[in-house]
């Protein structure tokens, strides 16, 4: 009785080995940083080429998934300051969509807080210095445990500086005006 005993605990706890083992692959991790060692080195300036974003005023969000189709909000962390400043560190982050050693679709937004609470009020503002938007790219995952990949830094923000907004986009509202004087002057030339 008690050796059938052992044998039902000891098939237990390789089912639960096994089940541990299995979550952890299903979830790939990425470091959240734009500047690491061997990695990207993309500090994020304002649009004046000279001024490196500084403090939890600016944001960077992460956003992944399997495909570019499908992208969730990963993690959101503040810019360093001092000499550190024009990055952000948000660390490693897990992607539950994409198992580890998969290859993510991830997508960076930077916003300026002034310009607006979130990165979509910030565009929408038409102020210059306001937001930047990383393309569309691929990562690989790392494993959570960190063997036998480590959490993968996103290579695909590059090693160049990059730069939040310049010109103020034009207004829906602005357009619309553009639109009527041309239609108004060309109305007047017949």
């Amino acid at each position: 009785m008690l050796g059938v005993l052992a044998n039902v605990l000891g098939i237990l706890v390789m089912l639960l080995v096994e089940l541990s083992i299995t979550t952890a692959r299903s979830q790939g991790t990425v470091v959240f940083n734009n500047g690491y060692p061997g990695g990207p080195n993309a500090p994020v300036y304002e649009s004046d080429g000279v001024t490196k974003l500084s403090g939890s005023q600016f944001m960077a969000e992460l956003f992944a998934g399997p495909n570019a189709n499908s992208l969730g909000a990963i993690a959101m962390t503040g810019f360093a300051t001092g000499v550190q400043a024009g990055y952000f560190f948000g660390g490693v982050q897990t992607i539950n969509s994409v198992p580890f050693g998969g290859t993510a679709w991830v997508q960076v937004d930077v916003w300026n807080t002034a310009s607006g609470a979130s990165f979509s009020q910030a565009r929408a503002s038409g102020l210059p210095d306001s937001w930047w938007q990383s393309p569309l790219f691929t990562s690989l995952t790392g494993n959570p445990l960190g063997t036998p990949f480590p959490p993968q830094p996103l290579v695909g923000l590059g090693t160049s500086p990059l730069f939040l907004n310049s010109v103020p986009e034009p207004s829906t509202f602005a357009l619309a005006s553009l639109a009527v004087l041309v239609m108004l002057a060309s109305g007047r030339r017949r």
